[in-house]
């Protein structure tokens, strides 16, 4: 029970990521992930001496935080803000699915099928949503899957880690983050030009890595070393129904009943999740 509420405590603090990145969508995307993460990083700081891991799960680390923020901001800037945001929270189902190729002994029953189908039908119902997904900005769904598709391996290769007795410190969040961020400013420099911030934008890129890019990782890996990744899969299908209906306020689009529709799907199939666990 515990781990679950560690993963709702990231989720809700994820569900403002799409939103703030939208806001600060001016601002170069190296230069964004770069500046979040390293602030993301501060609180851990102080324990530092808990940053000593093997070079495995600093690639992990680095090929999780970094990529997928790296590739989610890529999505959000050629595709619809909306459609993409749910195109990369296809994370969930990927996480239920990958499950038993990743943790032995993990298997899929019957109800967690239901309950990440039901989940992804939910997640695909508000992408759709009666729009067209054709025209120029088709792509920017590709990165939108690349980004999901890295942080269902990085959560599933946390937890074997875990289970293989070669777990890191959740302290070491920091590390991942501050190599992360260093690593994204230095591309900063060499591949994009020189942007400068406003005080607005550097309250929002603060907020952005205290929150979904700080704290809520260090909720999610308590989460993933101490609960069923097949129930945190699911109910982590709640961060795009609340992230959607964030995004749908900032940018003055209506709550539509398709919307309405999706949210009952997805906290239906938490709920089929829960009752497994």
């Amino acid at each position: 029970m515990h781990a679950n509420l560690f993963a709702l405590g990231a989720i809700a603090l994820w569900a403002s990521l799409a939103s703030l990145g939208v806001s600060l969508a001016h601002v170069p995307p190296f230069l964004l992930t770069g500046l979040a993460l390293l602030i993301g990083s501060v609180p851990a700081w102080p324990h530092w001496r808990a940053w000593k891991v093997s070079r495995g799960a600093l690639a992990l680390g680095v090929y999780g935080l970094f990529g997928f923020h790296f590739l989610l901001f890529i999505a959000l800037r050629h595709a619809p803000p909306v459609e993409a945001n749910l195109v990369n929270y296809l994370w969930p189902l990927l996480i239920v699915v990958m499950a038993p190729l990743w943790l032995p002994g993990v298997r899929l029953r019957p109800v967690h099928w239901l309950a990440g189908l039901l989940g992804f039908a939910g997640a695909a119902l508000a992408i759709v949503g009666g729009r067209s997904l054709e025209g120029g900005l088709a792509w920017g769904y590709l990165p939108a899957l690349g980004s999901a598709f890295i942080w269902a391996s990085y959560s599933l290769g946390t937890r074997r880690l875990a289970e293989q007795g070669r777990s890191f410190p959740t302290a070491a969040i920091g590390l991942f983050g501050a190599v992360s961020g260093v690593l994204s400013l230095a591309c900063h420099v060499a591949l994009e030009p020189a942007a400068e911030l406003s005080l607005r934008d550097g309250l929002l890129v603060a907020a952005m890595g205290l929150g979904p890019l700080g704290a809520a990782f260090f909720l999610w890996d308590k989460a993933l070393k101490g609960g069923d990744p097949r129930t945190i899969g699911v109910l982590s299908y709640l961060t795009p129904l609340a992230s959607t209906a964030l995004l749908a306020l900032t940018s003055g689009r209506p709550l539509t009943l398709v919307l309405a529709a999706a949210a009952a799907m997805i906290v239906g199939a938490a709920g089929l999740a829960l009752r497994a666990d």
